[in-house]
């Protein structure tokens, strides 16, 4: 069973909203497991501390070393195979790809970062992967965590009603994914396009995947040069323009 486990100085805010909709559902059902590991419970004085000063000054604190490995060790004893991820704004993009990696091993050790960060040593000493899931700072990693797992668990056998649902999403062939629509058939005189009500569904596929092709065009340029170039796109799909074969770079990091 895919198992995650997170190391935080918050366990309250866990299942959160992992506890509702698919996740939920799929949790409740034993399709995966949460773990939540207070790290306050591995200090050794009576305050509960679990950072310092800065090293060299500056504003704000640090988690301590000591403390997390504590914690760490705990969650993760010998011959524990998951990988050890560290939620940081310095760490290396969460991507599609990584996350269908993750979703295919047995799971992940979470530590949620709060204060100014983490000792360095301890990112060292315990190999601790630093993952981020966007260009910004939140107040700390349980969030972030949050955001991670719920995209691991959506892509677990039985999790999604459908397994086909997440076939033709954003980043999974390199492109953002095309515009849906649904009933009614016209809206604030705004109607469905007519190849989507046709019935051709050669038509439809074309469609689609041209739609697709101009969003990632306008919207993530970076996207589109990687497709271009042939890095990203994963599986058969649709051959669109420059399409030579491309093969998923795998995660990095």
């Amino acid at each position: 069973m895919w198992r995650a486990s997170v190391l935080t100085i918050f366990p309250e805010m866990f299942p959160g909203p992992l506890g509702l909709s698919l996740a939920g559902k799929a949790l409740g059902a034993g399709l995966w497991g949460l773990d939540t590991i207070d790290i306050r419970s591995h200090a050794t004085d009576k305050h509960r501390s679990v950072d310092d000063t800065p090293a060299g000054g500056g504003p704000g604190m640090v988690m301590r070393p000591d403390v997390l490995a504590r914690a760490l060790d705990a969650a993760a004893p010998e011959g524990d195979e998951r990988p050890r991820l560290l939620m940081s704004p310095r760490g290396i993009p969460l991507t599609q790809a990584r996350v269908e990696t993750l979703a295919r091993g047995p799971g992940a050790i979470i530590l949620c970062g709060r204060f100014e960060g983490v000792d360095e040593r301890v990112i060292e000493g315990r190999m601790l992967q630093e993952v981020s899931i966007g260009d910004y700072v939140l107040s700390g990693g349980e969030i972030a965590a949050c955001a991670l797992i719920d995209a691991c668990v959506r892509l677990l056998p039985g999790v999604m009603g459908k397994e086909a649902s997440g076939a033709e999403e954003s980043f999974t062939r390199g492109l953002l994914e095309y515009p849906q629509f649904t009933r009614p058939a016209v809206w604030e005189d705004r109607p469905i396009p007519p190849v989507l009500t046709g019935g051709d569904h050669a038509k439809v596929k074309a469609w689609r995947q041209a739609e697709a092709e101009r969003l990632t065009r306008e919207r993530r340029p970076d996207l589109w040069a990687a497709y271009e170039a042939g890095a990203g796109l994963k599986g058969p799909g649709p051959k669109g323009p420059g399409f030579k074969g491309r093969k998923d770079p795998g995660p990095k990091g």
